[in-house]
C-alpha cells in the first residue's frame, strides 16, 4: 500500500511499523495492511474529515438497523466522532449484517472513510463499498463485485482510516457501505462513520429524451409548405 503526505511517499508493508520523516513534522502514521493510522492536529482532522456537511441526511437509510434511522447519528464533527451515537447503530439480534446508503449533495472525491464501531466484538470486521447506486439490497449486493473491500480492525480510539483507490472515487454521488460480519458478537454497533475527500457543487440531473416507435409524416410538416399529392399517370 502506498501512503502519500506533504509531496513524500512511503510504502507501508505488512508488519506494524512507524514511519518518521522530517517532512511529517505534525504527523506519524502506523502502517497496517490497507489501513493507515493518522494522528493529527484537531484543526487538520477537522478540515479533511469535513464530509458529513454535505450527505444528504434525511435520505440516508439502512438496511437491518434494530432502531430506525440510528444510522443518521453515525454522521457528525470529528471532534465528536469518540462520542457514544445516541442511540447507535445496531443490527437486529442474531443478525450482524448491515447495508448502509449515504447519499451526497454534489460530488464527492472520497479519500478514506473511517468507522468507530462497539466493543465486545461488535465492531464491523469488513466493509464493503459500491458507488452510486439507487436499488440496492443483500440480494443484489450478494451477487455483486465491490469496487473496494476492506479487512477492519476495531478502532475504538478513532485513529485508524481506510483509503480508498482514489481514481475509483472519483465523482461521488452516493456510496453504499455493506457490512457483511463484525468480530464475533450477536450484533453489529457503530458510533461513527467519517469520510475524507473533496467536495464540489452540482449535481447529476436526469435527461428525458422522447423516441418516437414509427415517425409519422403529419408529426413533420414544415411551416408554410403544403402537401402534395403525387400526380396520377
Amino acid at each position: 500500500m502506498l501512503i502519500s503526505y506533504a509531496g513524500a511517499q512511503y510504502t507501508a508493508v505488512s508488519q506494524r511499523r512507524q514511519i518518521q520523516s522530517p517532512a511529517l513534522k505534525r504527523f506519524a502514521f502506523t502502517a497496517h495492511p490497507g489501513t493507515v493510522t493518522l494522528h493529527a492536529n484537531l484543526e487538520d482532522a477537522c478540515r479533511t474529515w469535513s464530509l458529513y456537511q454535505h450527505i444528504d441526511t434525511p435520505r440516508v437509510w439502512c438496511l437491518n438497523e434494530l432502531e430506525d434511522h440510528s444510522v443518521r447519528q453515525c454522521f457528525r464533527i470529528w471532534q465528536q466522532r469518540l462520542e457514544p451515537a445516541q442511540p447507535p447503530l445496531r443490527s437486529n439480534e442474531d443478525d450482524a449484517e448491515l447495508l448502509i446508503h449515504v447519499p451526497f449533495n454534489g460530488n464527492i472525491k472520497l479519500r478514506a472513510i473511517s468507522i468507530i464501531g462497539g466493543s465486545n466484538g461488535s465492531a464491523p470486521a469488513e466493509m464493503r463499498a459500491y458507488l452510486n447506486r439507487e436499488d440496492l439490497d443483500f440480494g443484489v449486493v450478494a451477487d455483486m463485485q465491490p469496487v473496494q473491500k476492506w479487512d477492519l480492525q476495531e478502532n475504538g480510539t478513532g485513529q485508524l482510516e481506510y483509503p480508498t483507490n482514489a481514481a475509483k472515487f472519483n465523482g461521488v454521488h452516493s456510496i453504499d457501505l455493506h457490512i457483511p460480519n463484525n468480530f464475533g458478537a450477536d450484533q453489529t454497533e457503530i458510533h461513527f462513520i467519517g469520510f475524507k475527500g473533496d467536495h464540489t457543487k452540482g449535481k447529476r440531473e436526469a435527461v428525458n429524451v422522447v423516441y418516437e416507435s414509427r415517425p409519422l409524416p403529419q408529426d413533420h410538416k414544415v411551416p408554410g409548405e403544403e402537401q402534395k399529392l403525387p400526380e396520377l399517370m
